[in-house]
């Protein structure tokens, strides 16, 4: 019998959101490579392929302001809630659902 396949409806458990300080990050890895997990000064959370789309620097070392991470290699700014770069750059990057219940992050992939 072989192993049922995750509904595309599933969340993955992450962690407290306590585990992430504010203005910081954690990285999860996934299948298609490390996800970038975000929270800013409001306690928003925001999940991100690890790769800015510029020269695939790891944006979970970026810093954090408002709804933006800075990429630390070449200062590429990306959304937080599109995965877009701000202008005049071009590109975007993977995003992923999250979700909060009672303090606890969840992603979906």
């Amino acid at each position: 019998m072989q192993a049922a396949e995750p509904m595309i409806d599933d969340w993955i458990e992450i962690g407290a959101l306590t585990d992430i300080p504010r203005l910081g990050s954690r990285i999860v890895n996934a299948p298609d490579g490390d996800i970038a997990i975000f929270r800013n000064s409001r306690d928003e959370v925001f999940a991100l392929l690890n790769k800015c789309p510029h020269r695939g620097g790891p944006l979970s070392e970026g810093i954090l302001s408002g709804h933006t991470v800075t990429c630390p290699l070449h200062n590429w700014r990306i959304q937080l809630v599109s995965g877009e770069a701000v202008a005049p750059d071009k590109g975007c990057v993977p995003i992923y659902p999250v979700k909060i219940e009672n303090g606890t992050i969840y992603i979906q992939l």
